[in-house]
């Protein structure tokens, strides 16, 4: 059964749209399993880029079912505004499932992330506010509104009513806000309904159908592995779960129908948000990693802390999620440094450790310890197998594989579609 999971091996923010892009063309479904529109990936083909925020990136490929699964939570006023974009474009949107068991971000979901991450302060994990995390709460709380629930006014009416009934004295006596109307959130989301119906379905039953007729599935995974609700850097975390036991309840397929798990690595290493980061550099090279590399968050807009790659995220990411291979992408942002440095292991209270510290505060006061590597000065977006990358190029690419545990069976080399270097199909 060719089912592969496709995700972030760091942080997030690794290239995952190129990876998902790239496969594409040769599977027929790819599934967003988790997340919302918290999550941004940028696509190139040819001269055009596009930043996707909720859509699956096989939405780009003709002939390639999207999918968005019950894992998911949706905007429905994000998703139509995207979906008008692309369509304003030129791109085909008419295949895009969306399950009826997907949670939708309300008004006041939005509301209460953006005063409560206020009412923070110091102390805020830094989301993106746009509702993710209180609409996940709402999930788990049962009292969420799931698309299926705009189909019915009155089942609809009664769980807005329920969730305000506690939001309403949150906002009132806690944070001196205004009351919401449960009869103006009812009439927006019933506004979407009709714009929505005709890609609404029963997608575990399309996805768990295709995979018995043997076609190609692909889920993809927002976010990554260290923003991961369980196993991730706690509390400055996502809501959901981006690593690979994600993908078989966010999209409903069991854990034996799935053939393979991709993890997507930068060749160095960023984050967006609050939470440690033992590589970040505050330095020089942090600004050139980030204004060579171009890192600002596609749906966030705000400047990503850069740090050098880190082996020891990296083989925690390989043991989570039982990846099978790599995609190293950016590599060519690294072009022009003599030296590289690659964090190896932690220094801990004196003491090196070679794995991801469980203890939080553990990992708070961990100091990367590196090995330096020979840079290269080479032009590589032109390399089209691995032999054409210089030899410096490749003793690095060598070296970051057999720290992380797992192959390294793809490499970018430039943010093109066509700037990829495949050594190991996927498929």
């Amino acid at each position: 059964m060719p089912a592969l999971v496709l995700l972030g091996a760091q942080w997030g923010d690794e290239g995952k749209g190129k990876a998902t892009d790239l496969l594409g063309g040769s599977v027929d479904y790819v599934v967003r399993y988790q997340g919302g529109n918290n999550a941004g990936h940028t696509v190139v083909v040819g001269d055009q880029k596009y930043a996707l925020h909720l859509l699956p990136s096989g939405i780009l490929s003709p002939g390639c079912t999207p999918v968005i699964g019950n894992g998911v939570v949706v905007d429905p006023s994000v998703l139509l505004s995207e979906l008008s974009g692309l369509n304003e474009r030129g791109v085909d949107t008419s295949k895009l499932l969306i399950s009826g068991n997907a949670h939708i971000i309300t008004p006041y979901n939005v509301t209460v992330d953006k005063v409560t991450e206020r009412f923070l302060g110091k102390r805020k994990i830094g989301t993106t506010g746009r509702g993710i995390g209180p609409t996940y709460a709402d999930k788990i709380n049962r009292v969420g509104i799931r698309v299926q629930d705009l189909y019915d006014e009155s089942i609809l009416t009664q769980k807005v009513e329920a969730a305000l009934d506690a939001k309403n004295q949150l906002l009132t006596k806690l944070y001196n806000r205004r009351a919401i109307a449960v009869d103006q959130v009812v009439e927006e989301l019933l506004g979407y309904a009709e714009k929505l119906a005709p890609y609404v379905t029963d997608t575990v039953l399309v996805l768990n159908q295709a995979l018995e007729e043997n076609k190609v599935v692909l889920f993809e995974g927002g976010q990554g592995t260290l923003l991961d609700i369980d196993h991730g850097t706690y509390p400055f975390v996502t809501s959901s779960n981006p690593t690979a036991g994600g993908a078989c309840t966010g999209a409903g397929v069991g854990p034996t129908k799935i053939s393979r798990v991709i993890g997507i690595l930068k060749a160095y290493t960023t984050r967006v948000g609050s939470g440690p980061f033992p590589t970040e550099l505050f330095d020089e090279d942090g600004a050139a990693l980030r204004r060579i590399g171009g890192e600002r968050g596609v749906t966030t807009g705000r400047d990503r802390r850069c740090g050098w790659f880190d082996a020891v995220i990296a083989r925690y990411a390989t043991r989570v999620n039982g990846l099978t291979d790599f995609f190293l992408t950016k590599l060519d942002v690294l072009t022009g440094w003599e030296q590289i440095p690659v964090c190896v292991a932690y220094e801990i209270d004196g003491k090196r450790v070679e794995e991801l510290p469980y203890s939080q505060t553990d990992f708070h006061h961990a100091k990367p310890i590196y090995e330096n590597l020979p840079g290269w000065s080479e032009d590589i977006t032109k390399a089209k197998s691995f032999a054409d990358l210089p030899k410096n190029a490749q003793a690095y690419v060598k070296a970051l594989e057999e720290m992380s545990g797992a192959p390294i069976s793809a490499i970018g080399v430039g943010p093109g579609r066509d700037e990829t270097i495949e050594i190991n199909s996927f498929l």
